[in-house]
């Protein structure tokens, strides 16, 4: 039977097993939009903002581990969705954008609505694809979905003109695809994977240090293995939290600008560094001359692009985390050598001294709320198993540093982009993913307006999120810099008309509290998760001073940390 090019697209997502997509309809995508109309395999969540279609999207494969799947149509449509596109590209997220365009005939005329947006999307896709023939369409989106969650994963756009979805042939989903340019390695080398070990076992100092990679390659359960019989301690970056569980002692903290005293010297200090999944970006680094300058280095990764481009390292693993660390545990298991004893007890006690530092320490009895405070009050109303998305600022480090993840996939949020107006349609995306599960979204009042038109989607499908916006009133990350490195000199941080966030969620028929008293924090977490079934937006009133520390500035190293 011959279906339309739109039936093609609807029927080739639930054959893929998608269930739930976002987007915003117009007219290049309306057959589509009829497909859809005419099924109920594929559910469609209907934003507000083609940004957020994406961010949700995005979320939704980050706490599943399942690709994302988003439907905008053509010219602005496209435009509005890069935001979002570049985002999951810089984080290594699986995506699947399907883009409308004009007509075949039109493309290039300039026509209503037309923009490049296969020209456009390049720099920040794994792929993209233009379909000219609707014979084409099926493969396409198969090709979409097999490189955007194989290797190293990543968005992929797929641009479909007007007439494709409208001409018609037979349908023929194919139930696997080869590319030939398109080989991803999967086993690490087992020679360099023996080399790696044995480097690890002759450690005195070791370090691990992992990032994003651990989690999006389902790595998690194999590195507590293999960390634990080491007796390592281990760090995670701020995309790579929750891949080790934090209340572990091994576990040292976030690493980085705002990272713990104990991670960051012991970063400076280690004799061998086992990388895994990490891509060694500015922020983890900082000055890269001053980066851990003792140490040997293991990198284990599933881009050979990103090994030995930031920091030259000594044993590169190019593979799928997952199987590779399984190979080491299995290697480690056979091997007769064990790790020094008496150096491992001699660095775990420097190490503890460091802990000891307490970096993390804020003043109890300032009288302000302090978004510290609220961030471990939340950890505990919620006992720490909460879906957790956050937007970029203060308000996303005081999230990493003080709200412990001991699973991976419960942190959200926008690492390598650091995109302002994530944290709520990412919320968004996680609630449909996991509709009974508690998700709070960790905010700040400048943030959280870039997007809070998705209040409105949220009231639509009945989404209980619960917001948690830390208003200090400025920017606050922006504020820090000025009052570290510009003498003060507050250009453009302030926010100074901000609307009434409860009057302002109450129009949108949800739940809206506001707190300005430290005692009142946890009780007001408590009223807010009892209300299983409403969107609850809390605007915490934060001490507009505070900062956070400890703090790398730019170019310094690891070791040169302010501390308050």
């Amino acid at each position: 039977m011959e279906l339309t090019g739109a039936d093609i697209v609807v029927r080739c997502l639930a054959d893929e097993g998608v269930t739930d997509i976002f987007g915003y309809p117009g007219g290049a995508v309306l057959h589509i939009y009829d497909a859809i109309y005419k099924q109920s395999a594929v559910k469609h969540y209907l934003v507000r903002h083609e940004q957020a279609a994406t961010h949700a999207a995005d979320a939704y494969a980050r706490s599943t581990g399942k690709p994302g799947v988003v439907l905008v149509t053509s010219g602005p449509g496209a435009t509005n969705a890069v935001t979002g596109i570049a985002t999951a590209y810089m984080d290594s997220i699986p995506m699947v954008v399907i883009t409308g365009q004009v007509p075949t005939s039109m493309i290039g005329n300039d026509a209503f609505q037309e923009v490049d947006s296969v020209g456009i999307t390049r720099p920040c896709v794994k792929h993209n694809f233009l379909v000219k023939d609707v014979k084409d369409l099926a493969v396409t989106i198969k090709k979409a979905f097999f490189v955007a969650t194989t290797g190293r994963p990543g968005p992929v756009v797929v641009d479909i003109p007007k007439d494709v979805t409208a001409n018609k042939c037979v349908y023929d989903y194919p139930k696997k695809v080869e590319m030939r340019s398109y080989k991803p390695v999967v086993k690490g080398h087992t020679g360099q994977i023996k080399r790696a070990v044995s480097l690890m076992l002759s450690a005195k100092r070791p370090m691990i240090y992992t990032g994003g990679g651990v989690v999006q390659g389902e790595g998690s359960k194999a590195l507590t293995e293999m960390t634990r019989m080491l007796g390592y301690p281990i760090t995670n970056t701020l995309m790579g939290l929750g891949a080790f569980p934090a209340s572990d002692k091994q576990f040292l903290g976030m690493l980085g600008m705002h990272g713990t005293y104990e991670a960051n010297m012991a970063m400076h200090h280690c004799d061998v560094l086992i990388a895994i999944g990490a891509r060694f970006d500015d922020r983890v680094t900082g000055n890269v001359q001053k980066f851990c300058p003792d140490a040997r280095i293991v990198h284990i990764d599933v881009d050979p692009a990103s090994i030995s481009k930031n920091v030259k390292v000594d044993i590169p693993i190019v593979g799928q985390v997952e199987p590779v660390l399984k190979e080491c545990v299995k290697i480690l298991k056979e091997e007769k050598k064990k790790p020094d004893p008496e150096a491992l007890a001699a660095w775990w006690k420097q190490i503890e001294e460091w802990r000891a530092m307490d970096c993390l320490k804020y003043d109890h009895n300032s009288g302000k709320v302090k978004p510290q405070q609220v961030v471990q009050a939340l950890h505990k109303v919620t006992q720490g198993d909460a879906f957790i998305s956050s937007d970029v600022g203060q308000h996303q480090m005081f999230a990493a540093q003080f709200y412990g993840f001991d699973k991976p996939r419960r942190w959200v949020n926008s690492g390598g982009l650091g995109t302002m107006g994530f944290g709520l349609p990412a919320a968004m995306g996680i609630q449909v993913a996991h509709p009974k599960a508690t998700v709070a979204c960790i905010t700040g009042e400048g943030s959280i307006q870039m997007n809070i038109q998705e209040l409105s989607t949220c009231k639509q499908y009945a989404l209980p999120i619960k917001i948690i916006n830390l208003n200090n009133g400025v920017l606050g990350m922006v504020r820090q810099w000025q009052e570290f490195f510009y003498s003060s000199r507050y250009s453009m941080s302030y926010m100074e008309a901000l609307p009434d966030f409860v009057k302002l969620a109450e129009s949108y028929g949800h739940v809206g509290m506001r707190i300005d008293k430290p005692g009142d924090v946890e009780a007001a977490l408590k009223e807010a998760m009892k209300l299983k079934d409403r969107l609850v937006f809390m605007d915490f009133i934060i001490d507009t001073t505070e900062n956070v520390y400890p703090m790398i500035p730019a170019g310094a190293g690891l070791n040169e940390m302010i501390l308050v």
